[in-house]
């Protein structure tokens, strides 16, 4: 079966000619597919001057958001080869060995989405649980959102005793899944700009009574939010946050009328307190 690769590429046109020259030779990789969400600099035209038949560049006509390009370059690799393995992939990934590679395509022939071991600035990505929209609403305040999170939402270290565990959810950052099982849940939901995509995703495929993994056996590092933060302030970001936080909780997350008001009440009070933070910490930064 054939392996496609997506990234998304949003005015970091460097990045994503990095990253696509360092994986570009790999034999496990049939095609890579770079989806320019309607990038406002050059990117696209530099891009296009990649010279390799085993990339692609689609440009997308709108900045439909990260779910949006996911749907893009995998409906292109459908349509190039039919039923394949698709991996998802950040730009700011390092040590992405075709050998690590390799291993989460064999993955594919076990469980139908699977991920690596996300070694992050923070520590180990090794997935999560799907939040309760109560745990949601803690999670939206300060000093206890910490606690919340490591101690519902994590999984305890000897949860993680076989080669593929399962977990609710696994990090959009860099993920393999089957084609077959995309078409099934009809593709990423693109109601959501940015965040979240992940457990919604999760809620999609439980669904049709699939389930997504970890394989312990690979650990990859991911530069954090970089692309990100290049285009999107503070602010701005965390209003993008807590929308998707919302739609999340009211389609998927069966989310009742309170569950939405205290959602709604918690957001506004720590968009307050980030205001006076950021003004606090010299103003508001591009």
């Amino acid at each position: 079966m054939k392996t496609g690769l997506i990234v998304i590429n949003y005015n970091d046109y460097e990045n994503t000619i990095k990253f696509v020259n360092s994986i570009s030779n790999y034999k496990i990789i049939d095609k890579i597919v770079i989806v320019d969400n309607n990038s406002t600099d050059n990117s696209y035209e530099l891009l296009n001057k990649i010279n390799n038949n085993k990339i692609q560049l689609i440009k997308s006509d709108i900045n439909g958001g990260y779910a949006s390009g996911i749907n893009i370059g995998s409906k292109y690799l459908i349509n190039e080869f039919g039923e394949c393995n698709i991996i998802v992939s950040n730009t700011d990934i390092i040590d992405i060995t075709e050998e690590k590679i390799e291993k989460l395509v064999l993955d594919l022939d076990k469980v139908s989405l699977v991920a690596p071991i996300i070694k992050e600035h923070t520590g180990l990505n090794k997935g999560w649980k799907n939040p309760t929209p109560k745990m949601e609403v803690l999670l939206n305040l300060p000093i206890i959102h910490r606690k919340i999170r490591k101690k519902h939402l994590l999984y305890s270290d000897d949860y993680y005793n076989n080669e593929l565990v399962k977990v609710d959810v696994v990090s959009g950052c860099l993920f393999l899944i089957k084609s077959s099982i995309l078409k099934k849940i009809n593709f990423m939901d693109e109601n959501t700009f940015l965040y979240y995509e992940e457990n919604i995703l999760s809620k999609k495929i439980k669904s049709i009574n699939e389930n997504e993994y970890i394989d312990t056996t690979v650990t990859l590092f991911h530069n954090h939010s970089i692309t990100i933060d290049k285009s999107i302030n503070r602010i701005k970001k965390f209003k993008i946050l807590k929308k998707s936080q919302l739609y999340f909780n009211k389609n998927y997350n069966n989310a009742t009328t309170c569950d939405i008001i205290l959602l709604n009440l918690t957001s506004k009070i720590m968009l307050i307190i980030l205001y006076i933070a950021v003004i606090f910490r010299g103003g508001f930064k591009k």
